[in-house]
């Protein structure tokens, strides 16, 4: 079945099963691979997207939900100020390590940031729970949310 998506501010008409999840249809019908498979049961958080402004794990959100809603991935997120700001402190508080996890932390940092300009700990704590780093960079992480939040 057909659906309309709009992506990063482009529009894609793609024929596809509603079922499919919103992962695939970004990682192999429209080529953005910035988003990452990590568990498939929205657990890990390496999927985040976000769907009409809030975060969504792509990996489990068939198409069909997503449809007519503005989807942003990690390839578009710096043109907010929010993204710009938090992919910025990424880099100078160095939280990379291995990296896989990072376009979903990066996603979920955002959105947190958007919705909240000064979060605390709890704050911080509550939204990126769902997001998994294997490489245990989360001191790095909370400092890097920390300083996007100051701007």
């Amino acid at each position: 079945m057909p659906y309309n998506l709009t992506v990063n501010g482009k529009s894609y008409a793609v024929d596809v099963d509603g079922d499919i999840p919103l992962l695939w249809v970004l990682r192999d019908t429209i080529g953005l691979t910035g988003t990452k498979f990590g568990c498939g049961i929205a657990m890990c958080g390496a999927c985040t997207v976000h769907v009409d402004g809030q975060a969504a794990r792509s990996c489990v959100m068939p198409v069909s939900e997503a449809a007519e809603k503005p989807i942003t991935t990690i390839e578009a997120i710096g043109d907010t100020p929010e993204g710009k700001r938090v992919q910025q402190a990424w880099l100078d508080i160095d939280v990379v390590q291995c990296g896989y996890c990072q376009s979903g932390q990066i996603m979920s940092a955002t959105a947190l940031i958007a919705a909240n300009p000064t979060p605390t700990d709890d704050d911080i704590d509550a939204v990126m729970a769902g997001n998994i780093c294997r490489c245990g960079t989360y001191p790095r992480i909370r400092a890097a949310i920390k300083l996007a939040a100051r701007g």
